[in-house]
């Protein structure tokens, strides 16, 4: 089989206005980025917002290992073949990050026949939108650190500014670092840090706001540092709104290109959902709704993270439902949760494989939760069994869920038509009950307890002192009605990355408090979460280059 970049790069795509007339969409309506990437222009909105909604099948995951779940490509394959069905359909997904591309995840645009493209674009710097989110963020620093120079009227604290900066790359080195070093004129010496762009609060806004007031509200009520008698600051007490604003404009805008089979993608937004709220933005979301039939979007890594963030934040802020959700599993990953090394994956393993059942078990009592009905999509390697896979099939049987067997990755839009029939079933002949997991008004230990209790299988909480300070402080400032964007490991049900399948017997681990105001929500870092990756010993970048015709090799 033909890599991913590969089979990307062989493929016939559209003209991007092709693909924005089957929305609707004329020249007035894009702004295109070449002839095959176009971003949505802001007036498309108020054309088509009395619309009614079309359906909203959200695609979520197991719990991640380095096996391979296949959530992306799996979202994808379900477009393409929703369109071979004669639906009219879209994707909503997230940007993807250059710390992950060079790192060890590599791109986020799918694999194999289930992509979307152009692939290179997405994967690297696309509508130049994530460089824009540091740009806005990065200002607002300079911003912070030149007015505590010339006078500091604010009467900001320089140990009590919690603005840090960012950057679009895995660098453990930032993670900690000491600004304002030399004389005088260099600034004020403190400490600081760096965290990955897409952890920044302002790529939350940018995917949380309905439009450009929206956005400026939020913008402005960021929570910046505080002063020399504890008071708050706010971005906006520093004036530079409008010029962060101005930064953001175009990346407010939803980025349109199509999958390898010509069906429409919306790629807007980027956040991470282990340090971060995980989802695309909810203008494409909103949008996508108004201008399609069935609208697949993805949430980053597994039910715990991405989907529960979406189902008590993105829902609470923007009024978005989901109709139906798609559990993507595969044999590999459920080996790994029972107990199978890495290299072993391949191997057939009933006993491994029934154990790590427990993984999907619980995802699947998680969404049930919350009172979707689900289908389990079973990523197919090539390697899977009938054994194993009747397995995994009776295992749905039993706890009352559809099942499918989806192979997009080798096959496409047709190796997804299994799948695309059990999702339109359960939207046709399954009942949706949808509810959030908790009110947003219960005290902080309440919701904190709710989340590790019921979502993560953790029999309590424990707070570090700094996190006991933090939920005090920020209490008594206000916001303690605030919903919970919880920082927690992705390899792992609990707070120990090191535990598989469904842990039981221990406690989540609180260990501070971040106040994201403008977001609207309070981020808990629960274990040893850290906002600033780092890369592997051998990171993709070792693998990636570009020949003399500007052809990119190596890209995944």
């Amino acid at each position: 089989m033909l890599s991913d970049i590969e089979i990307a790069q062989s493929a016939r795509l559209r003209d991007i206005q092709e693909v924005g007339k089957e929305l609707g969409l004329g020249i007035d309506d894009l702004e295109l980025y070449g002839r095959y990437k176009a971003k949505i222009g802001s007036n498309v909105w108020e054309r088509v917002k009395e619309r009614p909604n079309g359906k909203l099948i959200y695609t979520t995951a197991i719990t991640a290992t380095a096996a391979g779940e296949g959530k992306t490509c799996t979202a994808i394959g379900l477009v393409q073949a929703l369109g071979r069905l004669g639906k009219k359909t879209i994707a909503c997904l997230r940007e993807p990050s250059l710390g992950p591309t060079f790192g060890i995840k590599g791109g986020a645009a799918g694999g194999g026949y289930a992509q979307v493209v152009p692939m290179e674009d997405i994967n690297l710097h696309f509508t130049g939108d994530i460089h824009a989110v540091t740009t806005a963020h990065n200002l607002l620093a300079a911003i912070i650190d030149n007015h505590i120079v010339h006078g500091n009227e604010l009467n900001i604290d320089p140990k009590r500014v919690l603005w840090r900066r960012v950057l679009d790359m895995n660098d453990r080195q930032l993670r900690n670092v000491v600004v304002g070093m030399g004389g005088p004129g260099d600034g004020v010496t403190r400490e600081s840090g760096f965290d990955i762009t897409v952890a920044s609060e302002i790529m939350a806004i940018l995917c949380l706001a309905r439009d450009m007031d929206d956005l400026k509200i939020r913008l402005g009520r960021m929570l910046i540092g505080y002063t020399r008698d504890k008071q708050p600051v706010y971005a906006r007490d520093l004036g530079v709104i409008g010029s962060l604003a101005v930064l953001l404009k175009d990346a407010l805008k939803p980025n349109l290109v199509q999958t390898l089979e010509g069906q429409p993608a919306f790629i807007h937004g980027g956040p991470f959902a282990n340090i971060a709220h995980g989802n695309n933005s909810v203008i494409a979301t909103r949008l996508a709704l108004k201008l399609t039939d069935y609208v697949v979007t993805e949430g980053g890594f597994a039910a715990d993270l991405g989907a529960e963030k979406f189902f008590d934040i993105v829902h609470g802020y923007s009024g978005l439902t989901p109709d139906v959700a798609v559990l993507v599993a595969s044999i590999r990953a459920l080996n790994m949760h029972g107990g199978v090394p890495r290299e072993q994956v391949a191997e057939t393993n009933l006993e491994a494989l029934a154990k790590g059942l427990s993984n999907l078990e619980k995802h699947i009592a998680n969404l049930h939760k919350f009172g979707l009905p689900v289908v389990v999509a079973i990523n197919r390697f090539p390697t899977d069994t009938e054994e194993e896979l009747a397995l995994v099939d009776e295992a749905c049987q039993r706890l009352g869920v559809r099942s499918a067997i989806s192979e997009v990755v080798a096959g496409g839009g047709p190796g997804g038509q299994e799948l695309a029939e059990a999702v339109l079933a359960a939207l046709d002949e399954d009942e949706n009950k949808f509810q959030p997991l908790y009110d947003w008004n219960l005290p902080f230990k309440e919701k904190m307890d709710i989340l590790a209790r019921e979502i993560y299988g953790a029999e309590g909480v424990v707070y570090t002192t700094k996190a006991e300070q933090d939920i005090a402080a920020l209490r008594d400032m206000g916001y303690g009605n605030l919903p919970l964007c919880v920082a927690k490991t992705q390899h792992s049900l609990s707070d120990n990355p090191m535990l598989k399948g469904a842990p039981k017997g221990w406690s989540l681990t609180v260990r501070e408090v971040r106040a994201s105001l403008g977001a609207g929500f309070l981020v808990p870092l629960t274990g040893d979460m850290m906002t600033m990756p780092g890369l592997p010993k051998a990171p993709a970048a070792a693998r990636i280059d570009v020949d003399t015709h500007g052809t990119i090799v190596g890209l995944s």
